[in-house]
């Protein structure tokens, strides 16, 4: 009996009416029985369900959830990683290129090259302890024969020989070649070698490349340029002043020679003619 009740509540229908709020007049109606509210409760959740599962697989929604296509996920990233270092790759080519023309091309202004200080002359009364009228004689007629002397010294013109201090400790695996375009020798090297300055300069260029490693330019008086490639370690900045055989990077992979090019105003120059290696 009380499940004949249930079915029957199930199936009565009730009237759902919907009136004119002015005029109190029935606008529309419906029956409706609990049995029949829930299956379009039902059917409306259902199309619902199938509305939001096409919308997920048939759009590109579907990339966005969790645990879908992790393989495809992955690889995007990978590709963007890629893309974004041939991006820095390229950038750091184009800035070493364009600085390389202005180097050979001689645009890059050379090192001033700043005078000694000079000599801080002392007042005579604290150098003499005799001030007598002999001594000052004396130390007048000195100085007059001195700045003579300096003068004929300072006036007289003297050949410099420039001396060019070797790269590094090794020996010469690919010499200098012009006819092939060959402006750098490969200096076969030991392992954790010293590279250093061949003259006094400044570091005016450094980049890392995949192909070189650090690739250092030093800019030297006289219009001289000298190029360093393939060093795993670089101990100076950009800027910094180096000492002629002062150290500059180290070479700590002998698997790789050392690059070395040398310039003079914009022309290369076989390091084996003023250098010994």
């Amino acid at each position: 009996m009380k499940k004949k009740g249930y079915l029957q509540r199930m199936r009565f229908k009730y009237r759902v009416s919907v009136l004119n709020e002015n005029t109190l007049n029935e606008a529309w109606h419906t029956h409706l029985s609990r049995r029949s509210l829930f299956f379009w409760v039902l059917l409306l959740f259902l199309l619902s369900f199938v509305l939001f599962a096409a919308l997920i697989w048939f759009t590109p929604v579907k990339n966005y959830l969790p645990g879908y296509n992790e393989d495809i996920r992955h690889e995007l990233i990978v590709q963007m990683e890629r893309v974004d270092s041939l991006n820095n790759q390229l950038r750091l080519q184009t800035e070493y290129l364009s600085t390389m023309r202005a180097v050979v091309a001689g645009e890059v202004v050379s090192d001033s090259v700043k005078p000694l200080d000079s000599l801080v002359l002392q007042r005579r009364e604290s150098l003499l302890e005799d001030q007598s009228p002999v001594m000052l004689d004396f130390l007048s007629r000195y100085e007059d024969k001195e700045r003579d002397n300096l003068t004929v010294f300072l006036s007289t013109s003297s050949v410099r020989k420039t001396v060019l201090f070797p790269p590094a400790h090794g020996v010469v695996e690919v010499p200098f070649n012009r006819q092939k375009q060959q402006f750098s020798v490969a200096l076969r090297t030991p392992e954790n070698e010293n590279v250093m300055a061949v003259l006094s300069g400044t570091l005016v260029y450094m980049t890392y490349t995949l192909e070189n490693d650090w690739v250092v330019i030093l800019q030297h008086e006289g219009d001289y340029i000298s190029i360093y490639r393939n060093m795993q370690r670089v101990l100076k900045r950009q800027g910094d002043f180096v000492q002629a055989g002062e150290t500059v990077a180290l070479l700590t992979d002998d698997e790789r020679p050392l690059l070395f090019e040398l310039w003079q105003n914009g022309t290369p120059i076989d390091p084996a003619e003023v250098i010994a290696f």
